[in-house]
């Protein structure tokens, strides 16, 4: 390859004429050239090129004519008027009509109004029209052509642009002083016990050896960038005196949302959000317990107790509903689970997983989503906690633009949202949480206030790792994994 490239007499030379020269396969000729490139003996010029070629729409035009040719045609074949309902037809109708007409009359050949007619001095009508004369040169292969009708032609769908790069080269100045074998003569690129012992390696000529040649570039084992940042914030939360606790991600709708006081008829419940399960039956939670979030759904006295906590949410409760299996759509529930057990104060719980709803994927939404849940109850604690719980892993973690406004949710109250400025996509809901009602805390028999919030962790990810689209923490690219911080 390098003696083909030096005795070249015009430089560079493009990769297919080496092929052709060399009767090479072009994969080949490639490879032999990236080689020696990597040696530093050739050097590489490449440039960009745009070719534009007919589509498979532009073939049909050029066959058959261009709307526009053949609604001049039809007008002829009509005695110079033509009705919609005639050039429908002629085959002409729709779409290709009005581009038809609309061009014609720019360009002053159409009169305006129905029937359709020429305009009287252009009865006779060109030979070409100027598409028709672009589409010829690009069916032809040439490469001057009227930028602006070949653009228009391309919008239209009868063109297409296809970019390239054209890659030619030449030897370096090292590539023409460096000496080359004879031919038939083979160098040595290592000395082995063999040539050692039989001698061989005399009379022979090396091959030269390249100090500055590329060497592979190996990397060790290293955790997933998103997975170590993970891990420091949990680090975060541990240290501040929160326990973890895990879940299952099979829920039941009572761990997912009854006790958790949302409506047996909540929109959220539906199967536009969470995503249920078939053919498996749940496990129902302790009878005394499935009693009293029965009772607090229904507006009546839990049993033992004098009055009711609430008005509820009429209706009867239905156990069946609270039994039924479904991929748990919120880390919330871990937290009723853990309340459930340990329902005395203090508690500083957390959990750190996945949830799952029926989302459209984008680049702040997903199918499967991480969530940081995380309670406080003892004595005393009020949403001013939870605010300033924000505030703290905000900074923990680097972010110092956070706004608070209050919210909605079905089982707290009051409930706030905590949001953080992304640099591609704005503010985005982060951090939202509340203080459980009655409701939700009276069943699990928990006597102090409860702080509770469910962070959007991998939204926050998004913002701490300088990333814009949630697929990316997922990514499998591994040039991109060993880059990552």
């Amino acid at each position: 390859m390098l003696a083909a490239l030096r005795s070249s007499a015009d430089l560079p030379v493009e990769e297919a004429e080496l092929a052709a020269r060399l009767a090479l396969g072009i994969d080949v000729v490639r490879g032999s050239l990236q080689r020696l490139r990597a040696k530093h003996l050739v050097v590489l010029n490449e440039e960009p090129e745009a070719i534009r070629l007919l589509t498979a729409r532009g073939a049909s035009a050029a066959k058959v004519g261009l709307p526009e040719r053949r609604f001049l045609d039809a007008l002829d074949r009509h005695g110079g008027a033509l009705t919609p309902e005639e050039a429908a037809a002629e085959g002409i109708d729709g779409e290709e009509r009005s581009a038809a007409i609309g061009i014609l009359r720019r360009r002053g050949l159409l009169e305006d109004g129905v029937p359709f007619r020429r305009r009287g001095a252009s009865a006779a009508g060109p030979d070409l029209l100027p598409e028709e004369v672009v589409l010829k040169q690009v069916a032809g292969g040439e490469e001057e052509v009227d930028e602006a009708i070949a653009s228009a032609l391309e919008r239209r769908g009868l063109l297409r642009t296809e970019r390239r790069s054209i890659k030619r080269w030449a030897p370096s100045e090292e590539g023409r002083r460096i000496a080359l074998p004879a031919e038939g003569e083979e160098a040595i690129g290592a000395l082995t016990p063999d040539l050692l012992a039989s001698g061989g390696w005399q009379g022979r000529r090396f091959r030269p050896y390249d100090v500055r040649a590329p060497v592979p570039f190996l990397t060790g084992a290293r955790p997933n960038p998103y997975v170590a940042w993970l891990e420091e914030f949990e680090e975060i939360l541990i240290g501040l005196g929160f326990e973890q606790a895990e879940g299952p991600l099979l829920e039941t709708e009572f761990w997912n949302n009854d006790v958790l006081f949302m409506p047996q008829d909540h929109p959220a419940r539906s199967i536009h959000d969470a995503l249920s399960v078939d053919a498996i039956q749940g496990h129902p939670p302790p009878a005394d317990l499935l009693a009293r979030v029965a009772a607090v759904h229904e507006g009546r006295p839990m049993p033992g107790a004098a009055e009711p906590i609430g008005p509820g949410w009429g209706g009867r409760y239905d156990p069946a509903i609270a039994a039924r299996p479904v991929l748990r759509s919120q880390t919330t529930a871990v937290s009723a689970r853990f309340l459930a057990r340990r329902p005395r104060p203090p508690v500083r719980m957390f959990s750190i997983d996945r949830n799952f709803r029926r989302e459209e994927v984008d680049a702040r939404h997903g199918i499967e989503f991480g969530q940081c849940e995380g309670i406080l109850a003892e004595e005393g604690t009020s949403v001013r906690d939870l605010v300033g719980m924000f505030r703290e892993l905000a900074e923990a973690i680097g972010i110092r633009e956070l706004k608070i406004r209050p919210s909605y949710f079905p089982f707290t109250e009051p409930s706030i949202e905590g949001y953080v400025r992304h640099p591609r996509h704005g503010w985005m809901e982060i951090f939202p949480g509340g203080m459980f009602r009655p409701e939700v805390t009276g069943p699990l028999e928990v006597e102090v206030p409860v702080a509770a919030w469910g962070i959007g962790i991998t939204r926050l990810a998004l913002v701490a790792l300088g990333l814009s689209d949630l697929r990316e923490l997922f990514a499998d690219d591994l040039d991109a994994l060993r880059g990552g911080s």
